[in-house]
């Protein structure tokens, strides 16, 4: 429910702060009085659109905001949390809207900064808010068939329904893009077949290119590459001195130290070593040059090999043997695939057409659910908007079945007759304003108890009536509180008499501004708001008496 609505600097709100009840609570108060104001902060802190215009001092910014409790409704916890909006024990969720004198807005949930989807989101768990122009609702049929799932009540039943329906389209989808794809290669197949002949004959070997392209550049520069290896194979043998005399020299000279010298030993042992490592060495030098020779053959058929390469990467826009192999294993598969297509797209027209199947049986269940809940909901509606003055009322909810939708195979339409003789027709074409308000309030108290929010807002909608009408309209209000928080805006005594509590709103005068105010009526002063509500400016005892009886008949009721 609504604990505490904070307004301030908003229209002609200067700051206001109401703390609501449980149950039935009205607010009431004179034309103009900036009952609309509240409801327009409200709505706004609900998500709706914010404007500049409404700041009232341009020097600080327009604050809304509103505590509910929200104890029993854990899956809005549930979503905060998954949204990573803090929370905490209190089972209290905040929400704030602040509006910049340049138009600006920014919105809090539990002082979370979210954006406007994400705070709607929340908002629609928390509150629902029924105006006239929304009255317009009850003739769409998306919200027909939520009146009529919220009465069938078999969330398990519509949620199997969903996955078997996502199931559906993914095997269709599977199997219009195979087939486009097929058709596609098939077209294409006596190219892919040229296209894999060119990249099978090269018989292309990942890392060969590089290999190539070195090979290329040795043979370009064989000239400078044998006599660089002349010269090193000259300075470790052929020379004069060589590095292997040299070292030959040197090893004669340690051995004569062997006797003398404790390191000598060791010594000679290493540069042995490095002698054996040196002939080695000259040996591998001798041998690369041996087999360094000039060979055109073997240089032209190096560059033949890349000129194809060369020409392959080019035609197919890459940069890589690599990404050629890739591509020669796609067009495989491919070829594969076109081979085997008719099979393939057997199998997926099979699997798409068993869960269309699946699918249309959970759509009839369904369907079966609907169609009776439809019936009881027909006729509750008519008893419960009979009393209501509409004593001639006829109702039925048309269910036609057609194709898979995302929300079942139906086709759901409210249809009503208000007259005698009347066909049955779309409530947009045969209600005035006034039949459909009381439509919309005996279909909200039917499904109050199923809408799974901790309050609603009746906003004016018992405009028009009057009398026992009015009241019994009232008592709907009240009912629907047993279930859920009530707020009613009303400009009837007959209604808000018959609150738990109820708030006066008024303007009030300063020396150079008219502000909006709110309070809560004592005992006493409603009796003597209700009064002047009966009877205008002049209160007398009659009228009191009268509010008195209006107060007592709530009493007496409860």
């Amino acid at each position: 429910m609504i604990e505490t609505l904070h307004i301030s600097n908003y229209a002609l709100i200067d700051n206001i702060d109401i703390a609501f009840k449980p149950g039935f609570n009205v607010i009431t108060g004179e034309t103009g009085a900036g009952k609309s104001i509240i409801m327009g902060a409200l709505s706004m802190l609900l998500g709706g659109r914010a404007d500049s215009k409404a700041v009232r001092r341009s020097d600080s910014k327009s604050v809304i905001e509103a505590t509910f409790r929200v104890a029993s409704y854990p899956a809005i916890e549930a979503y905060c949390k998954e949204n990573d909006i803090e929370w905490d024990d209190t089972n209290c969720c905040i929400l704030r809207r602040e509006i910049l004198p340049t138009g600006r807005s920014r919105a809090f949930i539990n002082d979370t900064p979210v954006n406007i989807a994400t705070l709607q989101s929340v908002a629609a768990q928390l509150v629902d808010i029924h105006s006239q122009h929304q009255n317009l609702q009850l003739a769409s049929p998306p919200y027909q068939l939520q009146v009529i799932d919220s009465i069938v009540g078999d969330k398990a039943l519509t949620e199997r329904y969903g996955k078997l329906y996502n199931e559906y389209r993914k095997a269709l989808h599977s199997y219009k893009v195979l087939k486009r794809e097929m058709i596609s290669n098939k077209n294409d197949e006596e190219y892919m077949r040229y296209q894999l002949s060119q990249l099978q004959e090269l018989n292309l070997v990942a890392g060969e290119l590089e290999e190539l392209e070195k090979e290329r550049e040795l043979m370009a520069n064989l000239t400078d590459v044998k006599a660089s290896l002349t010269a090193i194979t000259d300075d470790f043998s052929d020379g004069s001195p060589s590095i292997l005399s040299l070292l030959k020299n040197v090893e004669s000279n340690v051995a004569e130290l062997v006797q003398l010298v404790d390191d000598a030993p060791q010594l000679l042992e290493r540069i042995e070593s490095v002698r054996i490592e040196t002939r080695d060495l000259a040996d591998t030098f001798s041998q690369l040059d041996r087999d360094i020779n000039a060979d055109p053959a073997r240089l032209e058929e190096i560059e033949q090999r890349l000129n194809d390469i060369y020409e392959l990467e080019r035609k197919h826009h890459v940069d890589s043997v690599e990404q050629l192999i890739e591509i020669r294993e796609k067009l495989r598969e491919q070829l594969d695939n076109v081979a085997n297509a008719d099979d393939r797209i057997q199998r997926l027209e099979e699997l798409a057409k068993r869960a269309k199947r699946a699918a249309l049986d959970c759509g009839k269940e369904l369907s079966d659910a609907r169609t009776l809940a439809a019936t009881r909901f027909a006729e509750e509606l008519k008893n419960r908007a009979i009393p209501l003055g509409m004593r001639n009322l006829r109702c039925q909810v048309s269910i036609t079945q057609g194709e898979l939708t995302p929300t079942g195979i139906d086709s759901i339409e409210f249809l009503f007759a208000f007259n005698k003789n009347q066909p049955l027709m779309p409530v947009g074409g045969t209600a005035s304003g006034g039949e459909i308000s009381r439509l919309m309030l005996s279909l909200k108290s039917i499904v109050a108890d199923k809408m799974q929010l901790p309050s609603i807002i009746f906003d004016e909608v018992d405009t028009g009536v009057s009398g026992d009408i009015a009241a019994r309209m009232g008592r709907m209000m009240d009912s629907i509180s047993k279930n859920i928080q009530v707020i009613a805006i009303t400009h009837l005594p007959q209604v808000a008499a018959l609150a738990s509590s109820q708030y006066k709103v008024y303007k009030q005068d300063t020396e150079d501004s008219t502000t909006t105010r709110i309070v809560m009526l004592s005992p006493d002063e409603r009796i003597e708001h209700i009064a002047a509500m009966l009877s205008g400016d002049s209160i007398d005892d009659a009228a009191r008496a009268n509010a008195r009886s209006l107060l007592n008949r709530k009493t007496v009721n409860n």
